[in-house]
């Protein structure tokens, strides 16, 4: 009968294993819950730093190339 006491090692690793998952349940989903906020948040940062880069760009751009801000043509006074 020694596999008896195998079955029973068994069955009680699977009982504690359903109760931490069961009692993780709910830390797990506040984590996900906490992780997507975060996400949210970098994105967004991240987008207004995109943002500010882009303009210092054209910027430096039109302090480089003061002729081509005019638009089209330059200036032309007749």
């Amino acid at each position: 009968m020694p596999y008896l006491v195998s079955l029973l090692t068994v069955a009680t690793a699977l009982v504690v294993l359903l109760i931490l998952l069961v009692r993780l349940r709910r830390p797990a989903r506040r984590l996900t819950g906490t992780a997507h906020v975060c996400r949210v948040y970098l994105a967004n940062r991240i987008g207004l730093l995109s943002a500010r880069v882009a303009g210092l760009k054209v910027a430096l751009h039109r302090r480089r190339h003061p002729r081509s801000v005019g638009g089209s043509g330059g200036s032309t006074a007749a």
